[in-house]
């Protein structure tokens, strides 16, 4: 976890001081801007957004709620509400202006964080109730780097708008798993099917 703090606080202060690694992420973000078919880039972007993404975890919420799973439903949405507490204040306290707009509040990517806590964080609901969690993990870890092409290739966000994004929602998730693992619903060396929650 340190590691993923690490990089978002270089990342930030990047961002903050105009620093050396702005000028190679917005000469590589125009470069990949507008590349590839638009509406499939259009289509995985929107992969990001609130009405698609947190619905896929208020599913997993309500099946962990109804297995019992109470505390870990409720950690669920809390890390969930973390998204836009952290997301934010970032956005307004470093300003970064957009890739193709004059508009500023692009930094730290919304969507990424969105994608990444919310498919994440159902997939370790999930867990304890599937036979192959693995699946769930790394279908998570797709939809998140599917957002993460999307925004990019369309000129939404810069790459390390999407990497900071990508650390916040990893640290997010870590402490999820922490979370989870005290309550009892997520066994050390993570989740295997047949040991599910009381």
């Amino acid at each position: 976890m340190s590691a993923l703090l690490a990089v978002f606080a270089v990342v930030t202060w990047q961002v903050l001081a105009d620093g050396p690694l702005l000028g190679p992420d917005e000469r590589l973000g125009l470069e990949l801007a507008g590349r590839g078919p638009a509406g499939l880039a259009d289509l995985f972007a929107d992969l990001g957004n609130t009405q698609v993404a947190v619905p896929v975890l208020a599913c997993a919420v309500l099946l962990a709620w109804f297995r019992g799973a109470r505390r870990a439903a409720l950690y669920g949405v809390a890390v969930m509400a973390a998204v836009p507490a952290l997301v934010v204040p970032l956005k307004l306290w470093t300003d970064r202006q957009g890739p193709l707009t004059d508009a500023t509040g692009y930094y730290p990517s919304g969507h990424t964080a969105t994608a990444a806590v919310a498919y994440g964080a159902a997939a370790l609901l999930l867990a304890p109730y599937v036979r192959r969690s693995w699946v769930a993990l790394v279908a998570a870890v797709l939809l998140t780097a599917t957002t993460s092409t999307g925004l990019v290739l369309r000129g939404y966000h810069w790459p390390l708008d999407v990497l900071a994004s990508w650390c916040l929602g990893a640290v997010l998730l870590l402490a999820l798993r922490a979370a989870l693992r005290r309550a009892g619903t997520c066994p050390p060396g993570g989740p295997r099917a047949g040991q599910l929650p009381k």
